[in-house]
Order: C-alpha cells, then sequence, then structure tokens
C-alpha cells in the first residue's frame, strides 16, 4: 500500500506544472453520509492536550498525517492546508496533524513547523507514543516505514507514508479524502459542501 500510495503522489506532482494549468480535482475517495464513521482516537496536542475525534465533533475537520521534521511534501502540504484554514476564516474546519515520526515530536519542531510553514494558531499536532500513533495510522490506512540508521552515533530516521488527508464532517464520519499533492481550492470545495 505504502508504495502505490507514494507513486501515486509522485507520479500527480510530477504531471502538474503550475498552478493554473491544474484542473479542479476531485478527492481520492468518497463515501456518503453517515456510512463511514471516522476511527477513534485519543492523543494529546503540541501543548498537552486531548485531542480526539469526539472533541472535534459539531464542525468538520481535517485529519491529515505528516512528519514534523520531512522537508519534502510534508511542508507543502501543510501549506495547503494551513491556506484552506485561512481562506474559510469562521467556517474554517479543526485540523489534527497525527505525527508519523514520534521520536521527532517536541516543541522546538512544532515551534519551527509553525513558523516556516506558516500554520494557523489553531492547528494541532496528534502526538502519543509509538503503539498510540501506530494504531491510528493502521485505522486510517496510513502506511508508514521508518529507515533508520547511525551516523557517527546519531540515529536518523528517514520516515516514508502515505500523504493523506480525510475530511471529516460535522458527526465525526469520512467524508473524502485527498492524497497529497491537492490544492487548496479543491478542499475548499468538499469542505463547503459539508456544510450545505
Amino acid at each position: 500500500m505504502l508504495g502505490a500510495a507514494v507513486g501515486i503522489a509522485v507520479a500527480i506532482a510530477s504531471s502538474s506544472s503550475s498552478k493554473s494549468s491544474v484542473a479542479t480535482r476531485a478527492p481520492d475517495a468518497t463515501w456518503a453520509d453517515g456510512r463511514r464513521p471516522a476511527p477513534a482516537f485519543e492523543l494529546r496536542d503540541q501543548r498537552g492536550a486531548p485531542v480526539s475525534i469526539r472533541a472535534l465533533r459539531g464542525k468538520p475537520a481535517v485529519v491529515t498525517f505528516i512528519d514534523p521534521v520531512c522537508r519534502n511534501l510534508c511542508p507543502l502540504e501543510a501549506a495547503a492546508l494551513g491556506k484552506v484554514v485561512r481562506d474559510l476564516g469562521s467556517s474554517a474546519p479543526a485540523v489534527v496533524a497525527v505525527s508519523v515520526n514520534p521520536w521527532a515530536d517536541t516543541r522546538a519542531n512544532f515551534r519551527a513547523d509553525a513558523r516556516a510553514w506558516r500554520l494557523p494558531p489553531s492547528w494541532r499536532w496528534g502526538t502519543g507514543s509509538h503503539a498510540d500513533l501506530a494504531r491510528v495510522w493502521r485505522n486510517y490506512g496510513v502506511a508508514v516505514q521508518v529507515q533508520t540508521k547511525h551516523l557517527a552515533g546519531v540515529t536518523v530516521r528517514n520516515v516514508i507514508h502515505t500523504e493523506g488527508s480525510y475530511l471529516i464532517d460535522a458527526r465525526g464520519f469520512e467524508r473524502a479524502l485527498f492524497l497529497y499533492p491537492f490544492r487548496p481550492a479543491d478542499v475548499e470545495r468538499e469542505l463547503e459542501q459539508l456544510h450545505s
């Protein structure tokens, strides 16, 4: 699954040369209202506060999966979702970025990402133990592969993972999945349909 998801993302990225030439893109998957409950999780955010699917109910949400020290696709996906939040203003979704790299989940990394990736103040990271996070990855069908190397006494981890963002409706049901790359406008269009 990991190879296919990464392959899809790379193929889509290489086929779109500029924003102006990209046509409107539908989600990679959609589900009818009330058909697919978002898998429950209970994690902690970057401030130590609890974050869960249950607590997100009442307004649409985006659950995405990001490596806080990634310097490839994750910053681009995070920036796209940040633009969605800024564009939609008061009707913006809650965004929870479930970490795919628990070894890098530090306040310093989260602060650096907030600045460099221009994350909105409402952005929340979902953190926890490797076992807790792995359960969330599995329940959302997100493949995570960690390559570990030891260089000069330092452990270096390269994390490869599915770049996916789930749109969850206000009642806690999965409604759409976007695999990155996607345009903020395409996510916004789907979220606006959840409000209607």
